[in-house]
């Protein structure tokens, strides 16, 4: 039975414990010289401070103290959370190399393994519950490692992968609220909270970065979330929920590993030609693009919604309204046509004249 009033406290304690433990983070990533510098590549011209996700990490924890859920797999998760902000805070100071931070991606995806939280089954129409079996470890593994840096790569403007992060997860906690998921609601409430506390601090013009510690850190417990609530639903086609919920950060990865690809460049190799960084191209300022990519990540997390609670021929509808979405999405970064926007110039163009027309 959910107590709302516990989950009002713990969303207040995690809001203002993150935003007040952001001035002295700052302070210290300052001192230990935890910074980003300006780059080809980077938007930012002033060098910034980017230890922000121990501050989003410490005040979800203090969330969680206070409710203090029970369940059998919570060692193990806050176990790998402190690997992934070990791990981030490694990388955010000494700019590790990739097979480091997948090693430590790994390991924390071990302990939820180890502890059986495991992707264990999917449902498809005509075939019903597939059983994963042995590759049930491996689709886990690689949920894990893939969400956690799926939010790392959309990192890329200010305030971004913390909203984009948080209206996914209000999302999920609307569908765990639905079903009556208590620890969903629990560890979604307590990251909602720290999340906010931090866009305070966060949002355009932002004085401190997340770094790859909260971005790190808000993958690897979206993916976490995502397991404990979405993949235990028997649904049709409930696997492609958490998919269309974190649609934004899932497909702009995508999109840049197909990019790299047909560029015969690294996959691992990071570049300015995300989805956020072709909306700046074409003229965009840097609140309305990431107004947009919320836009976006809103548009997706509630047709996700609709979706799980829809009958058969109303989820056909909506599934093509995410389709074009998707392709609304792919023409931004740069994917359809060797380069052309066809929906996207369309939309502008007629934003254009409405606005002429206004005048």
């Amino acid at each position: 039975m959910l107590n709302y009033i516990d989950l009002l406290v713990a969303f207040v304690i995690a809001l203002f414990s993150t935003l007040l433990l952001t001035f002295p983070v700052r302070k210290l990533a300052i001192k230990l010289n935890i910074v980003d510098l300006p780059n080809y590549r980077k938007i930012h011209t002033e060098v910034t401070p980017r230890f922000g996700g121990l501050a989003i990490f410490m005040g979800s924890m203090l969330g969680l103290l206070y409710l203090f859920p029970s369940n059998p797999h919570m060692l193990a998760i806050v176990s790998g959370a402190f690997v992934i902000v070990l791990t981030g805070t490694l990388d955010d100071r000494y700019d590790i190399r990739p097979s480091i931070k997948l090693t430590g991606q790994f390991i924390a995806a071990s302990f939820l393994v180890s502890s059986g939280l495991i992707i264990e089954q999917i449902t498809l129409p005509f075939f019903g519950k597939i059983e994963l079996g042995f590759i049930s470890v491996l689709v886990t593994v690689f949920w894990v490692i893939g969400i956690t840096n799926a939010i790392n790569l959309i990192d890329g403007l200010d305030g971004l992968a913390t909203g984009v992060s948080t209206i996914a997860l209000l999302s999920i906690l609307t569908m765990a609220i639905i079903d009556s998921q208590i620890i969903v609601v629990y560890l979604a409430t307590v990251l909602i909270g720290a999340n906010l506390g931090f866009l305070y601090h966060n949002y355009y013009p932002a004085k401190i970065y997340m770094g790859d510690t909260g971005s790190n850190f808000l993958g690897y417990m979206i993916a976490v979330i995502s397991m404990l609530g979405l993949f235990k639903n028997v649904a049709f086609l409930s696997f492609l929920i958490p998919i269309i919920i974190l649609a934004v950060p899932i497909f702009d990865t995508i999109f840049a590993i197909i990019r790299r690809m047909r560029n015969k460049e690294s996959i691992m190799m990071a570049d300015n030609k995300h989805v956020h960084y072709q909306l700046l191209k074409i003229g965009l300022s840097h609140r309305m693009t990431v107004l947009i990519m919320y836009g976006f990540s809103a548009l997706f997390g509630a047709l996700a919604i609709l979706f799980s609670l829809a009958p058969l021929k109303l989820t056909i509808i909506i599934a093509l309204f995410i389709f074009i979405l998707i392709h609304i999405f792919a023409e931004m970064a740069g994917l359809v046509l060797d380069g052309q926007r066809p929906i996207v110039n369309f939309v502008i163009r007629f934003v254009k004249r409405r606005k002429k027309k206004e005048e």
